[in-house]
C-alpha cells in the first residue's frame, strides 16, 4: 500500500544491482511513494547487473558513477539536478565491497591493498559523496541521506572480515558529517543497520547461511527482509522523520538487543545432546 510519503520528492539511489539488492527494493518503494529517481552504480556493476530494467520499471534516469571518484560524483550530482530541475531531497548509499572477502582472505592474512580498497569503496565513498553534495549545495533543507550498515561494526562476526572496519568508519562518518550538515544546511544523515539478507553481496561472506539462520532464530521478530528495509528507508526519506539525524538505526527484528533466545538455546542444547563425551 502506498501513502504518498515521497510525493514531489526527488532522490538518488546508489547500488541497485539486481532484484535481490536492497537498493533495488528501496527504489521500487520510493517510486511507489511518489518519488522521482536517478539510479546510479559503478560502470562495472552496471554491466553486470540489470539497472536499466529497474529504470524502466520506475521511470528513472540512469547515470553511471564510481562513488570513489570525485569527478564522477560531481558529474552525477550536477546531472541529477538538471534532471530534477533543482536540488534533491534524499540519497541512499548502498555500497559495499571487500576484495579480501571475494578472494577469501582470512582476517589474519589480509592483503592491505585490498583492505584500503574495502574502506575506500564501502566507507570513504560516503564521505566523498557528502562532501561533494555539501560543496555543490545539492540537497534541500531537511533532506535525508541514508547509508546501509551492519551490526558487525559493533560486534565481531566470523567471516565478515575487513567489512567490519568499513562499516564502523561509515557509521562514524554519518555522525561527524551529520553534525556539520545538520547545523549548516539542516540535512539529516543516518545509517540503517539491517538484518542479514540474501543478496549478491551477502552471498560472498563466508558462513553466510549460518549467520542468516542464527540471526533469524535469535531475533524475536525474525530477520527484517529487504522489502522491510526499503519501507524503513522510505520513512527516513519522508517528512515524518525531520528531526532524526546522526543515528545508527537497527532494522533487525530485535537481534541487536538479544543475548540468547529460546530458539537458539534449544538448538544449541540439541546439538550438545548429540555430541559424544570427548567432543564437548
Amino acid at each position: 500500500m502506498a501513502y504518498n510519503l515521497l510525493k514531489g520528492k526527488k532522490g538518488i539511489v546508489f547500488g541497485a544491482l539486481n532484484d535481490k539488492s536492497i537498493a533495488w527494493k528501496v527504489a521500487e518503494r520510493a517510486h511507489e511513494e511518489g518519488a522521482e529517481l536517478v539510479l546510479t552504480n559503478a560502470p562495472v556493476a552496471m554491466r553486470m547487473g540489470e539497472i536499466n530494467k529497474l529504470a524502466e520499471q520506475t521511470n528513472s534516469q540512469v547515470i553511471g558513477a564510481d562513488a570513489t571518484n570525485l569527478d564522477d560524483l560531481s558529474n552525477l550530482l550536477s546531472q541529477s539536478m538538471e534532471i530534477f530541475g533543482g536540488k534533491m531531497d534524499f540519497i541512499l548509499h548502498s555500497i559495499g565491497m571487500s576484495p579480501n572477502v571475494r578472494k577469501k582472505r582470512s582476517y589474519d592474512d589480509l592483503d592491505y591493498k585490498y583492505y584500503s580498497q574495502s574502506i575506500d569503496i564501502s566507507a570513504i565513498s560516503f564521505h566523498k559523496l557528502l562532501q561533494t553534495a555539501k560543496k555543490m549545495d545539492a540537497i534541500n533543507e531537511y533532506g535525508s541521506v541514508v547509508a546501509l550498515t551492519y551490526i558487525a561494526a559493533q560486534r565481531t562476526f566470523y567471516g565478515y572480515n575487513d567489512m567490519a572496519e568499513a562499516k564502523s568508519v561509515l557509521e562514524s562518518i554519518a555522525r561527524s558529517f551529520g553534525y556539520i550538515y545538520g547545523r549548516e544546511k539542516k540535512v539529516r544523515i543516518n545509517t540503517v543497520s539491517q538484518s542479514p539478507n540474501i543478496t549478491t553481496a551477502g552471498g560472498g561472506i563466508r558462513g553466510f547461511d549460518g549467520l542468516y539462520d542464527f540471526s533469524d532464530r535469535m531475533a524475536p521478530l525474525g530477520n527484517a527482509s529487504s522489502e522491510e528495509c526499503a519501507d524503513y528507508c522510505v520513512t527516513l526519506f519522508s517528512d515524518l522523520t525531520r528531526k532524526i539525524t546522526m543515528q545508527n538505526l537497527f532494522n533487525d527484528g530485535g537481534f541487536s538487543s538479544m543475548g540468547m533466545s529460546a530458539r537458539v538455546m534449544g538448538f544449541y542444547n540439541r546439538c550438545l545432546d548429540n555430541l559424544l563425551p570427548d567432543e564437548w
